[in-house]
C-alpha cells in the first residue's frame, strides 16, 4: 500500500471529462436503442462474473421476492425526506435507480460481483475477493484513521455490507462497545440491510447525506465506501461539509471509491469503460474532481491518499483537533 499527501489533480482516465473519446462515449450513451443495449449488456457482465463464481444471483434475487421484506418499507422510510435530483436518474441499469425493490433485491450480489472483478484474474472466491475489498480500506483507517473510535456513521450504506463489515472490524478491535450507524437515501435498501443484521448491531436511518439531522460534533469516524462515483460534485461538497460539521475535533472522514490514477481505471477496455459509462451517470463529474483539493477547501486538514488495491483508493481527511 502506497501513501501520499495528494493535493494535485487526479490524471483523469481519457474517456472521462471534455475529451473527445468521452464525447463520443457520451454521444453513444445518450442514443436511446444503444443506451438500452448497453444496460443489458453491462448487467450480463455482472451477472455472469456472480454467478461463475458461486453467487447465486437469480437465486438470491428469487427468495427476496418470495419474502415479507415489502411489508418493512414504511417502517422504515422517513415520510418527511426529499430525493434531490440527481438521486433520482437512472443508474446501475435501473431505471428508478435506488429507489427500487429490483435493484435492493440485487444489490448483494452486485457488490460480491464487484469486487471479483478487482481480481479478475485470480481465483478468488467471492468471500475472499471481498475480505480483500474491505481489508483494504479497512487497513487505511488503521494507518490513518481516528484514535478513538466510539461512534460510526457509514453513508451510503446500501444493504448493510459495508456498515456490517466496518463495525465488526472495530468491535474486534477495541475493548469497548462501538455504536455504527448506516445512512441511506433508498429506503428499499435500508429495509434490506435492517434484515440482514441478524445481530440487531447498527442503527439504520433513511435520510439524506447533506442533512443527517445528527447534532454536532456526534461522531469520531465517518465513511463513504463506493458511494462517491454515484454524486455529482454539488452533492459531494455538501455531504463533506455535513461530514465535518457532525464529526468530533480530530475525527476522521474516510472515503473509498475508484481511482482515477489507477492503471487499472487508465486503461479500462473500450467496451467495459463504455458500459461502465452508460450505468454511472456522475462518472465525468467524479474523474474530474479533486476530491483531496474540497475536502481541505470546505475546512479538513489536508488529505492522505492511499491505493488499496489494484483498482481503489481510499481518502482519509482530519478534522482539525481545535475545531
Amino acid at each position: 500500500m502506497t501513501s501520499s499527501n495528494a493535493a494535485s489533480t487526479a490524471l483523469k482516465p481519457a474517456w472521462a471529462g471534455d475529451d473527445l473519446l468521452s464525447r463520443l462515449v457520451n454521444l453513444l450513451i445518450r442514443t436511446k436503442p444503444l443506451y438500452a443495449l448497453m444496460k443489458r449488456q453491462a448487467r450480463k457482465v455482472l451477472i455472469k462474473t456472480a454467478e461463475k463464481n458461486g453467487v447465486p444471483w437469480r437465486q438470491t434475487y428469487a427468495e427476496w421476492d418470495a419474502s415479507d421484506i415489502r411489508d418493512q418499507l414504511a417502517a422504515i422510510a422517513n415520510p418527511t425526506v426529499t430525493y434531490p435530483d440527481y438521486y433520482q436518474v437512472p443508474f446501475h441499469a435501473y431505471t428508478e435507480g435506488n429507489l427500487c425493490w429490483q435493484a435492493a433485491f440485487e444489490a448483494e450480489s452486485a457488490t460480491y460481483a464487484m469486487a471479483l472483478r478487482v481480481w479478475i484474474q485470480e481465483e478468488l472466491t467471492w468471500p475472499e475477493a471481498q475480505a480483500r475489498l474491505r481489508g483494504g480500506f479497512h487497513q487505511a483507517l488503521t494507518d490513518h484513521g481516528p484514535e478513538q473510535v466510539r461512534d460510526i456513521l457509514d453513508i451510503g450504506c446500501s444493504v448493510g455490507i459495508s456498515t456490517l463489515t466496518l463495525h465488526q472490524y472495530y468491535q474486534q478491535r477495541l475493548d469497548h462497545p462501538v455504536r455504527t450507524v448506516g445512512l441511506d437515501l433508498s429506503p428499499h435498501m435500508l429495509a434490506i440491510a435492517q434484515r440482514r443484521d441478524t445481530q440487531q448491531d447498527i442503527s439504520w436511518r433513511h435520510a439524506q447525506a447533506e442533512a443527517t439531522g445528527f447534532a454536532d460534533a456526534s461522531f469520531d469516524l465517518v465513511t463513504l465506501q463506493f458511494v462517491a462515483h454515484e454524486l455529482p460534485r454539488q452533492a459531494s461538497r455538501a455531504i463533506f461539509r455535513e461530514a465535518l460539521r457532525i464529526l468530533r475535533p480530530g475525527g476522521i472522514l474516510a472515503l473509498t471509491d475508484n481511482d482515477p490514477k489507477s492503471a487499472v481505471i487508465q486503461n479500462l477496455p473500450p467496451v467495459l469503460f463504455t458500459l461502465m459509462k452508460s450505468t454511472e451517470p456522475w462518472s465525468d463529474d467524479y474523474y474530474t474532481f479533486d476530491i483531496e483539493a474540497a475536502l481541505q477547501e470546505i475546512g479538513f486538514e489536508p488529505a492522505v491518499t492511499v491505493a488499496t488495491d489494484p483498482r481503489h483508493r481510499a481518502i482519509v481527511a482530519r478534522k482539525s483537533a481545535l475545531d
